[in-house]
Formats: C-alpha cells, sequence, structure tokens
C-alpha cells in the first residue's frame, strides 16, 4: 500500500448549480463569493439527460469576471467528438488564463443516446474506459504543440516552429486521432482532470487519468479506504500517488440560522441518501466534521454542494471557511494564480518536448 503523505492544507471546492437558471449573473455571483472565501474552484454540473445551459459555456462567461477561482465544468466523453472536447477545455485554459478544470463523465442512457441516434447505449465500464480514452488522448493533444511553438516572426512570416508541432497518432477502441490540436499547449499544460470515483466502474479511470477525484461516502472510514484504494491503483498505474487530490463530496443544507447538526448528519457523519452524503446543521457544526474527517486523512478536502446555493454558499464562505481559516486549516489567500497552483500540483512537462522532438 501506498504511503499517505502528511496532512497539508484542506482543498475546498463548491458546486455553482442552480436548477431552471439562465442567467449569468447569478453564477457570477456564486463564483464570486466562492472567490472571496478562497476555495480552489467552482464546479458546473451539464447533463443531456435533462435540459440546462452548457456548462462550459457558462463558466467561459465567468472566466472574464473572476481572477483566481478555478473553473470547473462537467463535459460528458459520450456522444462527443474527442478532439473537440479538449479543444473546448483548452480555450476554457486560455481565456482564464490558467484556471480551467475539466470533470469528465459519461452518458448512460438510451434517452441521451437516441439525441445523436450514433449508436445505442452501453455498460457503464465500457463507457469510463471510452473516457479513459479521452483523458489520455486530450493529454497527448495539449503536448501537440511545444511551449513557444508559435514564433511570429514578421520577417520571415513564420507564425509556428512546426517542429514544434506533433501527431499524436492515437488509435483508440472507438475513435482515431492523427492532431495535433488547433488549440496552442494551454497556460497549465493539462487543465485540470476531475472525475467523480464513486461508482466502481469510473475509478480505474480516476486512478489513471485524474489529478482531482471525487467520493461521495457517508463517514471518514469509508472515504479514507476509498482514497487508499484510488492512490494504489494511480501507483499501479505507474503514477506518483501524491499527484492525486481527494475530496469527499457532500450535499450542505445550512439553514436559515445556527442550529446543530440532526441526528444523523454531525458528529460521526453526514447522512445518506440515494442522491449522496447530505449534512443538515449549521456552519460551525460542519467546521468541526471537516477538520475531523482531514484529521482523519480520510480526504484531501471537500467538495460542497449547497441545497440552497445563495444561501448555503454565503453561509459556507463567511461561518465554516471562516472558521477553518481561524484554525490554520484553510488558506486566506490564494499564493498563486492556476488552478494547478491552487492544487498543489505541477504543470506537467510536455511529452513530446522530453522525448527529443520525436513524434
Amino acid at each position: 500500500m501506498t504511503s499517505s503523505p502528511g496532512r497539508g492544507l484542506l482543498h475546498l471546492a463548491a458546486a455553482v448549480d442552480q436548477e431552471s437558471a439562465y442567467d449569468a449573473g447569478s453564477h457570477v455571483e456564486l463564483a464570486r463569493l466562492a472567490e472571496r472565501g478562497a476555495l480552489d474552484f467552482v464546479t458546473l454540473g451539464d447533463t443531456f439527460a435533462r435540459p440546462g445551459l452548457d456548462a462550459l459555456s457558462v463558466l467561459s462567461r465567468l472566466a472574464p469576471v473572476t481572477r483566481r477561482i478555478g473553473l470547473v465544468p462537467t463535459v460528458t466523453t459520450t456522444h462527443t467528438e474527442p478532439f473537440h472536447v479538449q479543444a473546448a477545455v483548452a480555450t476554457l485554459d486560455w481565456v482564464s488564463r490558467g484556471r480551467a478544470g475539466w470533470h469528465i463523465d459519461v452518458s448512460t442512457t438510451e434517452g441521451e443516446a437516441r439525441l445523436f441516434g450514433r449508436r445505442h447505449a452501453a455498460p457503464a465500464d465500457v463507457l469510463w474506459q471510452e473516457a479513459g480514452e479521452v483523458a489520455d488522448v486530450a493529454a497527448r493533444l495539449w503536448d501537440s504543440w511545444e511551449d513557444h511553438a508559435e514564433i511570429r516572426d514578421e520577417a520571415t512570416g513564420r507564425f509556428i516552429d512546426r517542429d514544434k508541432l506533433h501527431y499524436v497518432d492515437f488509435e483508440g477502441a472507438g475513435f482515431s486521432v492523427k492532431g495535433p490540436s488547433i488549440v496552442p499547449r494551454p497556460p497549465q499544460g493539462h487543465p485540470v482532470r476531475v472525475v467523480d470515483a464513486t461508482e466502481g466502474p469510473a475509478r480505474r479511470t480516476a486512478a489513471r487519468y485524474a489529478d482531482v477525484a471525487l467520493v461521495r461516502v457517508a463517514g471518514p472510514a469509508q472515504a479514507r479506504a476509498l482514497r487508499a484504494e484510488l492512490r494504489d491503483s494511480a501507483a499501479e498505474f505507474g503514477r506518483n500517488p501524491d499527484d492525486l487530490r481527494v475530496l469527499a463530496g457532500l450535499t450542505v443544507d445550512l439553514g436559515d440560522g445556527e442550529r446543530a447538526a440532526e441526528p444523523g448528519h454531525g458528529g460521526g457523519g453526514p447522512r445518506q441518501t440515494a442522491q449522496g452524503p447530505l449534512y443538515r446543521g449549521g456552519p460551525v457544526d460542519l467546521a468541526e466534521l471537516i477538520a475531523a474527517w482531514h484529521q482523519a486523512d480520510a480526504a484531501d478536502g471537500f467538495h460542497l454542494t449547497p441545497v440552497e446555493p445563495h444561501r448555503d454558499l454565503e453561509r459556507l464562505v463567511n461561518g465554516t471557511v471562516a472558521l477553518l481559516q481561524h484554525r490554520g486549516l484553510f488558506r486566506t489567500f490564494y499564493p498563486g494564480s492556476t488552478l494547478r497552483e491552487h492544487l498543489g500540483l505541477a504543470r506537467p512537462a510536455n511529452r513530446y518536448a522530453v522525448a527529443g522532438g520525436a513524434s
């Protein structure tokens, strides 16, 4: 079993999903609130199974009106073109100046498949294998432009150093990509890849390709065991397990005033529901829960989904986060400018440049 690193500062993220919200202003307000609390990133869910705004487009709108907060939309790898997906995520990294992430997900239902008419729904394990291949080719395409491949030499009329562009020549089970990308290498090298590893079929993909794995479990012992499993799997794939951040996913209902956590919600952990673990109580007890899980090495941090987005996120930032900052468990300011810096992750080396330019 791989060893676990010493406890550092917590990582905290929040969902900014809002049911039936079709205006940018409310999303801007939530993202700025999360940024005021120095949270690592915000997520915005997306699925072909229900109507709603395109998450990546919404967070692209948030990029110029925020400065430090990471922006992580959900983009499915099922029924979409891998080349287009990676280019869109790379573009978000450029317009946010290095703050983009990508929550990788799959589409499992026949209803979603009928929207495209290309194929029928497939089992989850098949879809997650495909998602891993998409994550793999995306990283290769992000590397297909070496840093400084753009030379913009007006005297010679050369815009690109073609020796620094590379074909990826990727052959997957269901698609092939030649490359190179149409977007220069992103500021982060690789935008941060996030996978919900709660369910078994997604864990292999998370361990092999994710920078951040989310786990939705109701107790610290479960979270610690799943974190250890993911770290061990990452090591088996030849990765440094310390390059994987595991965040516990928790839905929070902070109510209208301070109150003790309801039975089954506070103390030993939240209550498991059909939608995942739910905490219902006040910001103070939530801070105690987060601190206790962190002390137990259950997770590297938390991804929190407010039940009432504006109310609960405000109470989270002004109450829970402030208490964690006061105890020295969470940052009071952003030490860097990119999402990788927030998470303490290095900028990946370019595989083609490292290989001496061989494609």
